[in-house]
């Protein structure tokens, strides 16, 4: 196959999917592989690495989506890409499909054989990682007095007492969060829906942290007391109430700090996506960081995990195939969301009120033995297209 890099154009995003490594290992394998140029520039990759690691430079992205099997980047498809897509295509990137209903019907119209980033991880996104560990870095940058927040020391000082903080949610990120301000001397509170999650992270951190099972009353009870608050929930997209409303928000002490790092809309009602360009502003006296793409901003080192962690999936599909790469891999499978016209994610039927046809069923493999995963989401779907319906 001819395998595609694409250097992403999303606002801040410095990230690169592959790096000269990977593209070694893919060239290896006797794939052509062709790299934007930049593409990993910003990342710390330079055009030269790639070009000793086997890869072929191209200078733009059209030249790159016409010659291309199997195209990948880090972020959503823009706009400006979606006729630049060609049937039969296979495409791999963080689509957020549920969120993104137009991008969903450009890959439909186009045919192509999609997969989402985001629900293909076994053990979680180095994304997720990254973002929890840097959105824990960037809240004590905002609570910096210069940008308007309280100017508390995170582990305080002699006679001045150290920050209270409060991380919702205990997964992925959420751990990662609490790796870094535990580590600095924050007085840490985590809150999560799952009892066993909040016993593993107390006898793990040797009961040096507080932890609570999190509703909106245990919320409300400990917001005024708490400096910064690190939302790492991910949020169904189906609801429409909050986590987080605005009377509570206007509870905090002015200049206290609301970091969302998950960027998931509902949770804290006064959230709305910031930029690294622009990336705090002040609502209710509370100093709130929003950027959508935290891991942006240590491009190099997310860039060296997020590539190794999805270079098997990149290797599987090249060397056995769509089909059998997705009966060996069961979150490979949960992350296909469109092939050849036909929506095969779950999740986005569920929300968008597409109907949709199961991965294993329109590939041919339900009766194969499958690796099996969870949902990647709480959102059902019972809306089907039947295999007898499909014509690819």
């Amino acid at each position: 196959m001819v395998f595609g890099v694409l250097k992403d154009i999303k606002n801040g995003e410095y990230r690169v999917i592959v790096t000269p490594s990977e593209a070694a290992s893919i060239a290896a394998d006797g794939h052509e592989v062709l790299i934007q140029k930049g593409a990993g520039e910003k990342a710390g990759f330079e055009d030269e690495e790639y070009e000793k690691a086997g890869a072929v430079l191209v200078e733009t992205a059209e030249e790159l989506y016409a010659r291309c099997d199997f195209l990948t980047k880090v972020k959503e498809f823009e706009p400006c890409e979606f006729d630049l897509l060609r049937e039969g295509q296979i495409v791999f990137t963080c689509i957020h499909p549920a969120a993104h209903p137009e991008e969903v019907q450009a890959l439909l119209d186009k045919k192509v054989i999609a997969f989402t980033a985001e629900d293909s991880h076994r053990y979680g996104s180095p994304n997720c990682e990254a973002a929890g560990k840097q959105g824990a870095l960037m809240g004590l940058y905002a609570m910096l007095s210069i940008n308007g927040g309280k100017g508390k020391f995170v582990n305080g000082l002699g006679g001045a007492p150290g920050m209270k903080v409060l991380i919702l949610g205990g997964g992925v990120v959420g751990q990662a969060a609490l790796s870094v301000l535990h580590a600095l001397g924050a007085w840490v509170t985590v809150m999560d829906i799952n009892i066993g999650t909040l016993r593993s992270l107390s006898r793990q951190y040797h009961e040096q942290v507080n932890t609570m099972i999190s509703t909106r009353e245990n919320i409300a009870a400990l917001l005024p007391e708490t400096d910064m608050v690190l939302n790492c929930v991910k949020w169904p997209k189906d609801r429409t109430d909050h986590l987080i409303d605005r009377e509570m928000v206007r509870t905090m002490g002015k200049g206290s700090v609301i970091v969302d790092i998950s960027n998931d809309v509902g949770v804290i009602e006064t959230f709305h996506e910031t930029t690294h360009e622009d990336p705090c502003y002040i609502e209710e006296g509370v100093v709130h960081y929003c950027v959508s793409n935290i891991p942006g901003a240590i491009a190099n080192s997310t860039s060296v995990a997020y590539a190794a962690s999805v270079l098997p999936h990149f290797r599987s599909i090249l060397n056995l195939g769509v089909a059998e790469a997705c009966v060996r891999d069961g979150f490979l499978r949960r992350s296909l969301t469109a092939y050849k016209g036909y929506l095969t994610h779950e999740e986005t039927s569920a929300l968008q009120g597409r109907p949709w046809i199961r991965p294993e069923d329109i590939l041919g493999i339900a009766g194969r033995n499958l690796d099996m995963a969870p949902p990647a989401t709480v959102s059902r779907s019972e809306n089907f297209i039947s295999a007898e319906e499909v014509t690819v």
